[in-house]
């Protein structure tokens, strides 16, 4: 039986007089890719800040790990090992590579010391080979794709038992993709991390994922197995650019 790791209950979120959220329900299970799939637009990156604490809903709650965690601050929910990659990366430019993977583990450096946190390293190292060659360099000098590869072994470093990815393709080559993709896949396979993927290519994060759910103006209007979903035809038409006779 799958254990329910997020639980989303009927939240709702608006920006002022524009309502974002219309009571979203899903849920990710333990050991799952899950995709959040829609257009934009359509309320997917301000469901992830209100899962990670830097929005909060005007109505239902986010439970994880069976925690209410819908008032706590977004430090607090770090702290409890949800962690979120955010869209455009958001790497420290002027720092290394090792740098930023060391900051990656400031929530538990004291705890766990050195010596652990430099074992951690060289296990993101052994994810991505490319980080090790060029630990030394600057990140903002490193290619699209790669501090892409940074900003996620960045999250993996704080050790995440939920890990949230928004469009983490974002303005990348297709090859380039389809490798980053990989590497969440192994995230989940050789890590044990449970991912929830906003990502706007639809067919290559179905292609990883177990389930997905489909927003619209803010409210899930459509859910069910990657597979299912990558063959549903109104799912076709909207996002993978043919129709199904």
């Amino acid at each position: 039986m799958s254990t329910s790791l997020l639980q989303v209950r009927d939240v709702s979120f608006s920006y002022g007089p524009i309502k974002a959220l219309d009571q979203v329900n899903f849920q990710v299970n333990k050991g799952e890719i899950v995709a959040l799939l829609g257009a934009n637009g359509s309320g997917k990156t301000t469901m992830l800040k209100n899962i990670s604490g830097l929005l909060r809903p005007s109505k239902g709650a986010i439970l994880f790990n069976e925690e209410d965690v819908t008032k706590l601050e977004a430090e607090s929910i770090v702290e409890r090992s949800l962690i979120q990659v955010p869209e455009h990366r958001q790497v420290f430019s002027t720092m290394s590579v090792v740098e930023n993977l060391y900051l990656g583990a400031y929530h538990h450096y004291r705890k766990t010391g050195k010596k652990k946190v430099d074992s951690d390293i060289e296990k993101v190292f052994e994810l991505f080979p490319i980080l090790k060659e060029r630990k030394d360099q600057l990140a903002g000098t490193l290619s699209g794709g790669q501090q892409q590869m940074l900003a996620i072994a960045r999250a993996v470093m704080a050790r995440p038992v939920l890990l949230l990815l928004d469009e983490p393709s974002l303005g990348l080559a297709p090859l380039i993709v389809k490798e980053v993709l990989q590497y969440v896949k192994r995230l989940r396979d050789e890590f044990g991390v449970t991912v929830l993927l906003i990502e706007q290519n639809v067919s290559a994060s179905l292609k990883i994922a177990d389930r997905g759910y489909v927003m619209s103006h803010g409210s899930v209007i459509k859910q069910g197995s990657a597979k299912d979903l990558l063959n549903d035809q109104e799912v076709k038409e909207a996002f993978l650019g043919h129709t199904v006779s």
